[in-house]
């Protein structure tokens, strides 16, 4: 694991939300350290995903912080994530359906061209350029992904691993710092798990990632380092070793007897 000395990319700190009377999150504190694949795993119902919805704008706490950076962030902007170097992937793809998987994945690259409707509708000069870079650089990261040959299909006409690649190299085109990964696993067969955690691993120490997933042996094959979330609260964390032995983990989350 490749971590610089000038502390952790992204940190929460005593992180509490309520939602309709539920005590959703109840203080939590993580830390993910630069050029680390970090895991954040916990029964269902254990508020991985709000902690998610924290970071990325879409849940306001009702008290603590989330640092990225080293800086205190205090008004998230979901739409601005990606200028900030922070890209997400949701449980599903959440592909567009009238657009083809090229253009897809052109969309993660939105936020970062210049060009707006008003633009677009002025033929300015600079849109036809931008669009273009888009596009190339997401050929290059569909290429990356051996998706290329997809490019021009509609994610009807894709299998559900395909689209789950299709979303990734959207998440991807950016370029992000940080990069979260909300169930890559899901609907993924056993022989393409392999190759997902090829490609998780390769994206390091250039791209820090923090992953929520269920899949136990994927967590255990990628992650440097793990949290642990049941009920609201930070239960356990440290190595894939230590937190696979932890009591509190055994009893919560992977059972009696260990199996993980």
């Amino acid at each position: 694991m490749t971590v610089s000395p000038d502390g952790p990319l992204l940190e929460l700190t005593d992180i509490k939300v309520k939602l309709s009377g539920l005590q959703i999150l109840d203080g939590v504190s993580l830390s993910v350290p630069r050029g680390s694949v970090t895991g954040l795993i916990g029964p269902n119902g254990a508020g991985k995903t709000t902690v998610f919805n924290v970071i990325s704008g879409f849940v306001k706490p009702d008290s603590g912080e989330v640092r990225y950076r080293g800086e205190a962030l205090h008004r998230i902007r979901a739409h601005k994530l990606t200028r900030m170097g922070i890209s997400r992937t949701l449980q599903g793809v959440g592909l567009f359906g009238s657009l083809t998987a090229l253009e897809n994945v052109m969309q993660g690259a939105s936020s970062r061209m210049r060009s707006n409707l008003v633009s677009q509708a002025l033929a300015m000069p600079w849109t036809d350029i931008q669009t273009q870079k888009a596009r190339e650089r997401a050929l290059v990261t569909m290429e990356q992904l051996d998706i290329l040959d997809q490019a021009d299909r509609y994610p009807s006409e894709l299998p559900y691993p395909i689209q789950k690649r299709v979303a990734l190299a959207r998440a991807l085109i950016s370029e992000p710092e940080i990069l979260l990964l909300d169930e890559p696993a899901g609907g993924v067969s056993a022989s393409d798990m392999a190759e997902l955690e090829r490609l998780i691993r390769s994206w390091t120490p250039a791209c820090t990632v923090l992953l929520v997933e269920h899949h136990m042996e994927l967590v255990m094959e990628v992650c440097d380092l793990i949290w642990v979330l049941d009920a609201g609260k930070v239960i356990a964390s440290g190595t894939p070793n230590e937190v696979r032995n932890d009591p509190a983990v055994l009893a919560a989350y992977l059972g009696e007897d260990g199996a993980a």
